[in-house]
């Protein structure tokens, strides 16, 4: 069965998957099931699902939108998940919650729109997984600096593998 999880933060969720299932041939994860996923309260019409793979060190965002949801998972290694609130208008504006998802743990986290999210891999490599609720659009992405001191975000490290677009941020 399907287990959700508020956060600190309004409308972000995590997410047990419906099946984790384990035995000597490796594991099999269901990791969406539109009728139990509403049943959980999930009622999100998602349309696009991404991949990306990176090695250790590789941090990638913050980037968000105003209009999409996304459920986002690890299908293999790990990462450290970082959401955060931008929505001006929010009195959580500025507030971010961080998450550990990994190939072992099977969480998936829910991030609303007018948040961003960005993600470290802890691992030697890692699969990023998210469902989105709209069409990859790049003009309508803002991107945030991962290092932006107005949000003070920890990350496990002080010198990560960056884009250039992650490494000149502006807040757009």
């Amino acid at each position: 069965m399907i287990e959700v999880r508020p956060t600190t933060l309004d409308g972000v969720l995590v997410v047990r998957p419906p099946t984790i299932f384990r035995d000597f041939r490796g594991v099999y994860v269901e990791t969406w099931n539109r009728a139990a996923y509403e049943a959980a309260g999930i009622r999100v019409e998602f349309v696009q699902d991404d991949v990306s793979v990176s090695g250790r060190n590789v941090l990638r965002g913050l980037h968000g939108d105003d209009v999409t949801w996304k459920l986002v998972s690890c299908l293999a290694g790990a990462f450290h998940l970082v959401v955060l609130n931008y929505d001006r208008a929010s009195p959580q504006f500025g507030r971010w919650e961080a998450f550990a998802l990994s190939e072992e743990n099977r969480l998936q986290v829910l991030v609303p729109p007018r948040f961003a999210n960005g993600h470290l891999v802890t691992t030697e490599r890692a699969i990023f997984h998210y469902k989105q609720s709209t069409y990859y659009d790049r003009a309508r992405q803002f991107t945030v600096r991962w290092d932006d001191p107005r949000f003070a975000i920890a990350w496990p490290t002080r010198a990560p593998i960056l884009s250039a677009r992650d490494a000149g941020a502006a807040d757009a």
